[in-house]
């Protein structure tokens, strides 16, 4: 495997029929243009090849799907890795024993 899905188990996941039926379907209903969300207004227009999960990545109902380009889905993809990597603020940590009462 390469890039992303590297030590990845999404494939996997992925509905029996999503290379035959499921991610042709949404990119032919988006026209094969990119559906990401320009922050000036409307959508990027790009040539799109790939298939997003909207929301929850485990939720493959076509509402929650959409067409992107190669770029916005490596944009997101890497936002969202990051998030998960990101330490937790102090406030949530557990309070650490001063070494002479250990």
């Amino acid at each position: 495997m390469s890039g992303g899905w590297r030590g990845s188990n999404r494939r996997a996941e992925l509905p029996s029929d999503w290379y035959s039926r499921g991610r042709p379907r949404i990119l032919r209903r988006d026209r094969h243009v990119c559906q990401w969300r320009m922050a000036v207004g409307g959508i990027c227009g790009e040539p799109a090849n790939q298939v997003d999960h909207i929301g929850d990545c485990h939720d493959h109902r076509y509402e929650n799907l959409q067409a992107l380009c190669e770029r916005h889905h490596k944009h997101k993809s890497a936002a969202k890795g990051n998030v998960s990597h990101r330490p937790l603020p102090n406030h949530f940590r557990r309070p650490e024993r001063h070494p002479e009462t250990s």
